[in-house]
């Protein structure tokens, strides 16, 4: 028998003051509360119940031990409804990873949409362009941007499809002119960004033509982040693939302008990625189905934004 049980059965005996009423409190037999709590006094070598034909008394290290396995089921017993609260309430905080551009324009922005509907859920958030081991690294989700995953028996929720643009600020067009095929791209500085998501040399377009791939002349700037190629091309220094994301501030603004609009990028898909269907936290459960009406909505809007800009 195990220990937790013992106990209950040596409590059961002391707040009863009968093996047999104990042991109907408990649905089982005599026998079995009785052999409990002999076996729990020969593991303390001390005896903790004074037994006589008519009546049960504790001794005083009964009394003791009874107010600390008290203490303890008690504790057990909070333990076990915290636990199983966490599967019906939504509260504690959410350790989640994204990559830069999404969790800087659609993470971050669900995250306070998320709160007004559920404050008791905090979150850590980290940002950053690669793919977490999220066991080792104790993460509770990540948001990341892939054409396909690796089979990694976590469950992947897809939460919608984007892609990127070429993007100049209207400083550099005015200067060195607007390319009018990917293939003319040669003729400029073309920005690359250099990290796991985003291609370096080769970047292929999908456009009035189907698939176009272009290899992209050496390049005056190499950087690992959107929102700082979006600083780069606002510079003028060339043109550079923006995601939709980063982009839209600056086409709304004006600081940036659409490149060949009627081409974009390869399309990725945009995936939360957690550890375990069984047993989900209501908090991780609650938040992947915000996720799911969320992001397609932020996505759609800035698809609007990227689709204007053809048009100017």
């Amino acid at each position: 028998m195990d220990v937790i049980q013992t106990l209950r059965f040596f409590v059961a005996v002391a707040q009863t003051g009968s093996f047999t009423a104990a042991a109907d409190l408990l649905d089982t037999t005599t026998t079995n509360v009785s052999k409990a709590v002999s076996s729990l006094e020969a593991r303390l070598h001390t005896r903790l119940i004074n037994r006589t034909t008519r009546r049960l008394a504790l001794t005083e290290a009964g009394v003791r031990y009874l107010q600390r396995c008290e203490k303890i089921l008690d504790d057990l017993r909070d333990a076990d409804e915290e636990a199983g609260t966490a599967q019906t309430l939504p509260v504690g905080r959410l350790k989640i990873h994204a990559m830069a551009a999404i969790g800087n324009h659609y993470v971050i922005n669900a995250i306070a949409r998320y709160r007004e509907i559920h404050p008791s859920v905090m979150f850590d958030l980290t940002l950053s362009n690669r793919l977490p081991d999220l066991l080792e690294e104790g993460y509770d989700m990540s948001i990341v941007l892939a054409r396909d995953l690796p089979d990694s028996g976590f469950v992947a929720q897809r939460l919608g499809v984007t892609y990127s643009i070429l993007c100049a600020s209207p400083g550099y067009l005015a200067k060195r002119g607007s390319p009018a095929t990917p293939g003319a791209l040669g003729e400029h500085d073309c920005l690359r960004i250099v990290n796991t998501v985003m291609p370096a040399e080769n970047w292929v377009f999908e456009g009035p033509q189907g698939l176009e791939t272009v290899n992209v002349p050496v390049s005056p700037l190499h950087i690992n982040t959107a929102d700082g190629m979006a600083t780069a091309i606002k510079n003028g220094m060339g043109i550079g693939i923006q995601p939709i994301a980063s982009a839209v501030e600056g086409l709304r603004a004006g600081a940036l302008v659409r490149v060949l609009p009627e081409y974009h990028l390869e399309e990725y898909n945009l995936f939360a990625i957690y550890p375990s269907r069984k047993f989900v936290d209501a908090k991780i459960k609650t938040w992947v189905e915000f996720l799911k009406t969320a992001i397609p909505q932020l996505l759609a809007s800035d698809e609007d934004i990227a689709g204007s800009a053809t048009n100017r």
